[in-house]
């Protein structure tokens, strides 16, 4: 027995006195085993090979052992099977439910691409290619759903939403933000809602540094899924939402000139907002009480500051 053997006490707590050691190291074994309903949507909706369209391969075709879909379709999956890190793709080489994952034999098939080929392949994509890829992976989304509902959409609802995403080393781009008190990327992700239905659905993601505002190229991603949605779907009504973060002159201004678009953005409590709001508030904590739970008041004021 090892040194790390434990006590097995939880199954068998009376008939199981013995020490039990559990060691992972089956060389044809793996844990992924749900990753192959991936592999079965992505086959059925074609994103990966999609977005691998948008990549230029410039290096020297005798020295590829691995194509630029087999690439992006192997760090998409790790990444949706829980391994953020590319480092991790030195254990996942040889994983046989991952090489299956991109039509290999589990077993005898040539193993998967290094941490140093997927790190190159993560640092050739130029701007260009990267916008590709975002208009790729938007009009797939709003394709996706139109064929879904087949001509009922009647409202389309696009939200954005900054959010941390933590650093850890001395990445690029790569700051302090006193808001989530820690060193992050900021990036922000778009979100579309068809109708009345709760569920939203990513359609946008741009990296951006992690001290910039909420509102840094906000108007430029809004610009873009606007008009692709229209596109797609002509004459469906249009609603954005936004957090108090995106509360600006300039994207409100945006938002006024876009024609057949309604909106709603949160904005950031003050004095002269929370005067405003005291009769709605009171009427709202007296149906709170009442009922026992969350109550909605809607009411209507004018605001503006004095400059």
């Amino acid at each position: 027995m090892f040194d790390n053997s434990m006590t097995q006490c939880l199954l068998f707590p009376d008939i199981f006195h013995k020490r039990l050691a559990l060691q992972f190291d089956q060389r044809q074994g793996s844990s992924d085993g749900g990753a192959i309903l991936l592999k079965a949507a992505d086959q059925q909706y074609g994103l990966t090979a999609c977005l691998a369209s948008c990549l230029q391969d410039e290096r020297q075709p005798g020295k590829i052992d691995h194509s630029l879909e087999e690439l992006l379709a192997q760090r998409v999956f790790s990444i949706a099977c829980g391994y953020p890190d590319a480092n991790d793709a030195a254990r996942l080489a040889t994983d046989p439910i991952h090489k299956l994952l991109l039509d290999r034999d589990p077993g005898a098939g040539r193993d998967l691409a290094s941490q140093p080929t997927l790190s190159r392949f993560e640092n050739a994509a130029g701007v260009k290619e990267l916008y590709r890829l975002g208009e790729t992976l938007a009009a797939s989304v709003i394709q996706r759903h139109a064929q879904r509902l087949r001509g009922r959409i009647r409202r389309v609802t696009l939200d954005l939403d900054p959010t941390d995403d933590p650093t850890h080393g001395a990445q690029q781009l790569s700051f302090f933000n006193g808001h989530y008190d820690t060193w992050c990327y900021l990036p922000v992700m778009g979100f579309v809602s068809f109708n009345d239905e709760a569920e939203q659905y990513l359609c946008a993601a741009v990296l951006r540094p992690g001290n910039v505002a909420a509102t840094v190229g906000a108007v430029g991603i809004l610009r873009r899924l606007l008009w692709l949605i229209r596109h797609v779907l002509p004459g469906v009504c249009l609603r954005v939402r936004l957090d108090g973060g995106f509360a600006h002159p300039q994207l409100l201004a945006f938002l006024d000139a876009e024609p057949g678009v309604e909106y709603v953005v949160a904005m950031a409590k003050n004095a002269g907002l929370k005067r405003k709001a005291k009769p709605a508030m009171r009427q709202a904590r007296k149906l709170s009480r009442r009922s026992g739970k969350t109550e909605h008041i809607y009411q209507e004021a004018n605001y503006a500051a004095k400059t």
